[in-house]
């Protein structure tokens, strides 16, 4: 089934600057143009066959709020049911499938999206995700790229991984895919995310029942029409929008679930977690349970530190994407001798933000993606202003009269267990605490013991000591820890991303730790004596 094992080189994805007048910035103004003019009608997808249930959500613009491009029409339960069993109609092909041919598809769907897909692709991330252009270049074009390219280089080198023969035996691996499907259940955050979370088990061979969030349906029905233009077989990803718990319910009782991987809240997976164990005497094998997380991320500033790059990587680290990132810098822990120079760099920088339309090319922060996401994150706020142990430094601004903005929010935090320090908020507000110098040991013990995540974290130092001290007590509270540069902007085969504790599994999504979650190896020993 796996012939030759040739070896596939993989570099990143070069980022384009989109200039003014540059020819990608004039392709991405014209989709932007089309896209904006244009209203699509999105179907469940269930072995290649498009349903239209008449259950139908908005696709709407969160920074323009009463404009929509779309709608889609949502999965019950009758049609979850159905797409598992067209999964495992389509399974024994694609898996017996040699792996260069499942892997060609992959490929082909990365060229497309270097090429002709790309601003079309990005213009819908920037509209539907209220993502500026650097971001959608980022997210929607140059991750999901690698990770299509990643995945394709590091499958070859897990299949050629075989044991030892000694004399008159033969022993060999064979990587065979999971019996039964996969659960897919993709966030609002990154079209990147959207795009792996299906295909990295698809492209080991696996079958698929995808779930989208319901707020960007849009761009993950495109990256769906990107996978069948690049030959991806009928039944092998099966695209079922839908509200979470019908769909979820439907799944997560199926004898043929064979994993999940999943990205999003902790609840959202705690609860799917035990379902599966409620479920698991009915299932035909033990489930494997992937999930990227939550997190309350923290920067620390020795005192040390060069304070104009500490400065840009807070403000950067917190508002890029209007804090929107599980990887965002939310609690930040500032020495006090330096707070009084850096607090007069963070507030100038934070001055420069601008927010407002994502198409202006000058925008740096678009609108929170929803009105249940602007809600909550404006109860934080508000709880902050009428707190005696927190002042408002900057920000605090929440407009939903016409989208979903929130203005950057700095929080200057009297008690580092105050609210905002440990619960995550998922938007653009920060909080800082400042530290005695004398401190700096008994502030991380803090730092590790406030919260309950693990995903990201940094460390602005010049002082190798206070480096070395931030690994060593800090090796829990971060699965990617950076030293001086923001805690976000993890780079596929750079920095395989993921956390621990109730950040999640830890699989490292972009490395072979998180392809190897969705195979299962078995061993032929042959004898040559008899």
């Amino acid at each position: 089934m796996n012939s030759v094992i040739n070896k596939i080189n993989f570099v990143n994805e070069p980022i384009l600057k989109y200039e003014q007048g540059s020819p990608e910035r004039i392709e991405l103004d014209k989709e932007l143009k089309t896209l904006k003019e244009s209203f699509i009608d999105i179907p469940v997808i269930i072995g290649g066959k498009e349903i239209r249930t008449g259950s139908k959500g908005s696709c709407i613009l969160p920074h323009n709020k009463n404009k929509a491009i779309g709608e889609f029409h949502k999965a019950s339960k009758y049609e979850v049911e159905m797409a598992i069993e067209e999964s495992l109609k389509a399974k024994t092909e694609w898996a017996e499938m040699d792996w260069q041919s499942r892997v060609a598809i992959f490929l082909r769907a990365a060229e497309l999206l270097s090429g002709p897909w790309r601003a079309k692709l990005n213009a819908a991330t920037m509209l539907i995700h209220s993502k500026t252009y650097k971001q959608a270049e980022i997210d929607s074009a140059c991750e999901l790229i690698d990770f299509f390219r990643y995945n394709a280089s590091f499958l070859p080198e897990i299949y050629a991984d075989q044991p030892i023969s000694p004399d008159k035996v033969w022993n060999r691996m064979e990587y065979r895919p999971l019996e039964g499907f996969v659960y897919a259940i993709t966030p609002f955050n990154f079209t990147s995310i959207a795009g792996n979370l299906p295909c990295a088990p698809a492209m080991a061979g696996n079958v698929v029942v995808w779930k989208p969030a319901s707020a960007t349906v849009y761009t993950s029905y495109l990256i769906y029409q990107l996978l069948k233009e690049a030959g991806l077989p009928d039944g092998v990803i099966n695209f079922v929008p839908g509200n979470a718990s019908e769909v979820s319910d439907a799944v997560l009782k199926s004898e043929h679930l064979s994993g999940i991987h999943f990205t999003g809240s902790t609840k959202v997976f705690q609860d799917m977690w035990t379902s599966v164990g409620n479920n698991i005497s009915n299932y035909r094998n033990f489930p494997r349970l992937v999930g990227e997380l939550g997190g309350k991320d923290f920067v620390i500033v020795h005192n040390s530190a060069n304070l104009h790059s500490a400065a840009q990587g807070i403000i950067r680290g917190a508002f890029e994407y209007q804090g929107q990132k599980c990887s965002a810098a939310s609690r930040i822990y500032v020495s006090g001798s330096v707070w009084p120079d850096i607090k007069e760099i963070i507030l100038k920088e934070a001055a420069d933000i601008k927010l407002g339309d994502i198409e202006e090319t000058d925008t740096f922060m678009g609108a929170v993606i929803d009105q249940k996401a602007f809600n909550k994150i404006k109860k934080y706020i508000d709880f902050a202003k009428n707190s005696d142990d927190a002042d408002i430094l900057f920000g605090g601004g929440c407009d939903d009269s016409k989208g979903y903005f929130i203005e950057p929010t700095i929080i200057l935090a009297k008690d580092p267990l105050f609210k905002t320090m440990q619960e995550e908020v998922f938007g653009p507000v920060l909080t800082i605490y400042v530290y005695d110098d004398e401190k700096f040991e008994e502030t991380l013990d803090i730092v590790d013991g406030t919260s309950n995540y693990g995903l990201t974290g940094a460390i602005f130092a010049k002082d190798r000591c206070a480096i070395d001290m931030v690994e060593k007590k800090l090796v829990n509270s971060a699965g990617n820890l950076y030293i001086n540069d923001k805690p976000t902007g993890a780079v596929v085969g750079q920095q395989p991303f993921g956390g621990a504790r109730k950040s999640g599994t830890n699989d490292k999504a972009g490395s072979k730790i998180n392809l190897m979650r969705w195979i299962s190896p078995r061993v032929i020993k042959e004898t040559f004596s008899n």
